[in-house]
């Protein structure tokens, strides 16, 4: 296939009409061909000189510019960086510190609480002693009390008996040194 294609292509490039003006192209006659390659040339050199001298150093300045400032905000990214791996750091210690300041406070007022918790406990307990032993004193007092009101309440009533049942009054003396000696066996076995 590329064969047939070469050979069609040179045997039109043979032909006289594609090669001389007169088939209606001048551009492809000859005595025009040193001004279209003066201006060819000039054109060329131009656009090459445009290009060259204007535009690519243009670019290139475009092109420094960004890469300078990429590289200044990749410096300033790795400086914010640094920066916030510092604070991160100082961040974390404080943090640490606060943990350790606040459990530390912790334990004082828990040791604090169990003080003053004792102490109270302490004083309480004392309290309830004094009470208990105020207490017994005034049961003591009063069983003592007792002990006498029903040893006269108890002399009271023999002396009532005796004059219901004979008729008389007995001993007041001996009435009560038996009732005081029957109040004392009953007390003793209670």
């Amino acid at each position: 296939m590329k064969k047939y294609f070469i050979v069609f292509t040179l045997s039109l490039l043979m032909s006289e009409r594609l090669i001389g003006a007169e088939a209606g192209m001048p551009q492809l006659d000859p005595k025009y061909w040193a001004s279209q390659a003066f201006w060819l040339i000039l054109i060329f050199l131009t656009i090459y000189l445009l290009i060259a001298k204007i535009f690519i150093p243009k670019i290139k300045g475009n092109i420094d510019t960004r890469e300078d400032k990429m590289r200044k905000d990749l410096e300033e990214a790795k400086t914010f960086r640094e920066e916030a791996e510092k604070k991160l750091k100082l961040y974390e210690e404080l943090i640490k510190k606060a943990k350790l300041e606040s459990k530390k406070i912790i334990s004082n007022s828990r040791q604090k609480l169990n003080e003053d918790i004792q102490s109270k406990k302490e004083s309480v307990q004392k309290q309830i002693e004094q009470e208990i032993l105020k207490a017994e004193k005034e049961i003591k007092k009063f069983k003592l009390d007792s002990i006498h009101k029903v040893g006269s309440i108890s002399e009271n009533i023999v002396s009532d008996l005796l004059i219901d049942i004979f008729g008389e009054d007995g001993n007041k003396s001996s009435i009560k040194a038996t009732v005081s000696e029957v109040v004392k066996q009953r007390v003793t076995k209670i």
